[in-house]
């Protein structure tokens, strides 16, 4: 910060008054906007010109190697590097500038058309709302994510509320830019990365290390971590190097790119429907270990729906210890024919949430117990378990405690629900 917060506070009331005083004043990037007042009814759509295009993608050092021959045909009098950066796994979005100010967000969508998410744009710190001496047109590309921290103290609120748990960083990022109300969304702990340009004019990007250097200097985040590379040898060497960090970052990375660092040559090399061919995703294998489950206990929430959860011997994964991993519920156990005692194969590759693929059947022993969900509730085995069903008397998968107020495990949790942020706020 360029100012102390004290300062900052100062001016920003100022500026409040002097809105409130003058209504005319008021300007699409001033810093009282970032926040908008009521809810929107429904996003407007948006046609991206040029389209957004998604990145071939490989899991194999030998379809690098090809890529990198295919190039070298397409353009052999040509020398170039490459450049390698991390995949972030976020969002799509673009930002659209007009002399300097933000006048549009949208969602990827299908490439061709997105939604039109500007006021919840509005609402992330990350994004500037004004750039100096930008061109007159200017739309840059990049992701939305939600860092690993932000994440877990979301889905802390969520299981506070009584709300199911998003899955992964991802799918908490896309269902916050889903919110019509940007009000919801400022609470969301959103972060966007920028590394791309769409449309443009009155300005040239020889290199990508140069735009993305130029963007660092409008003020975007933008990739934290880079490699030049001189050739494929050196693209391979660096995708390691970069795999062996990526529990690093404060946000899931899901693979690196590759892209050619010359951008006067990507009109040359041309894309095909949907992709271009300057540029490569190279997807990590997701990483998993195998673990025992000793024991299934069941949570009961506020709802008083209840909730399996294997007890694991403690394994590491992806950079942290695990002990413990939902199983969601009776018809998941019974489909993948999960046993106390059995050695399963556990999975945290993007998922923040531990999730259990499968079980080893060859080192089941013959002590493995099949799972007997409780008919009454763990808290005083009196209250009974009910099965929801829906309006036509179909079964679901909810299980439910009938005890209500009676039950101590749905007392507790309305206690933590109602001292949360998200109700009375008291620490």
């Amino acid at each position: 910060p360029e100012i102390g917060d004290a300062d900052y506070d100062a001016l920003y009331r100022e500026l409040e008054a002097l809105e409130r005083a003058h209504p005319e004043w008021i300007t699409p990037d001033s810093p009282t906007q970032r926040v908008g007042g009521a809810p929107l009814s429904a996003f407007r759509q948006v046609r991206h010109n040029p389209p957004m295009m998604s990145l071939d993608k490989t899991h194999s050092r030998a379809d690098l190697l090809d890529f990198d021959t295919f190039l070298r045909r397409q353009v052999p009098d040509d020398v170039w590097d490459y450049v390698v950066e991390p995949k972030v796994d976020g969002v799509a979005f673009s930002l659209l500038y007009e002399n300097g100010a933000l006048v549009r967000a949208a969602t990827r969508g299908n490439g061709e058309i997105g939604d039109d998410i500007t006021a919840n744009i509005k609402t992330l710190r990350a994004i500037p709302l004004r750039l100096a001496d930008a061109p007159p047109l200017l739309e840059v590309r990049g992701e939305v994510y939600m860092s690993r921290a932000g994440f877990a103290a979301l889905n802390r609120r969520e299981e506070e509320a009584g709300r199911e748990p998003f899955m992964n960083p991802r799918n908490a990022a896309a269902g916050s830019l889903k919110q019509l109300d940007p009000r919801e969304v400022a609470r969301r702990p959103l972060d966007a990365v920028l590394y791309a340009t769409g449309a443009v004019k009155g300005a040239t990007f020889p290199t990508h290390s140069g735009l993305l250097q130029r963007l660092a200097g409008w003020g975007f985040r933008t990739p934290p971590w880079l490699r030049l590379c001189v050739d494929i040898q050196a693209v391979l060497a660096a995708i390691d190097e970069l795999e062996a960090l990526r529990h690093t970052f404060p946000f899931e990375i899901d693979g690196a790119v590759v892209k050619v660092n010359r951008r006067d040559l990507y009109d040359r090399l041309g894309s095909t429907a949907k992709s271009p061919r300057w540029a490569r995703a190279f997807k990590y294998e997701p990483e998993r270990a195998e673990t025992r489950i000793w024991k299934i206990t069941v949570q009961v929430g506020r709802t008083g729906v209840l909730t399996p959860v294997a007890e694991l011997e403690p394994v590491v994964l992806a950079g942290s210890e695990i002990a413990r991993a939902t199983l969601h519920n009776a018809d998941e156990i019974a489909r993948k024919d999960i046993r106390v005692g059995d050695t399963v194969i556990l999975q945290r590759a993007g998922d923040v949430i531990p999730q259990i693929v499968g079980v080893v059947l060859d080192e089941r022993g013959a002590d493995a117990e099949p799972f007997a969900f409780p008919t009454h509730c763990p808290c005083d085995l009196r209250t009974q378990i009910a099965r929801e069903t829906t309006a036509a008397g179909a079964e679901t998968v909810v299980r439910r405690c009938t005890g209500e107020f009676a039950c101590p495990f749905q007392r507790l949790a309305h206690l933590r629900h109602f001292v949360s942020r998200r109700a009375f706020d008291i620490e």
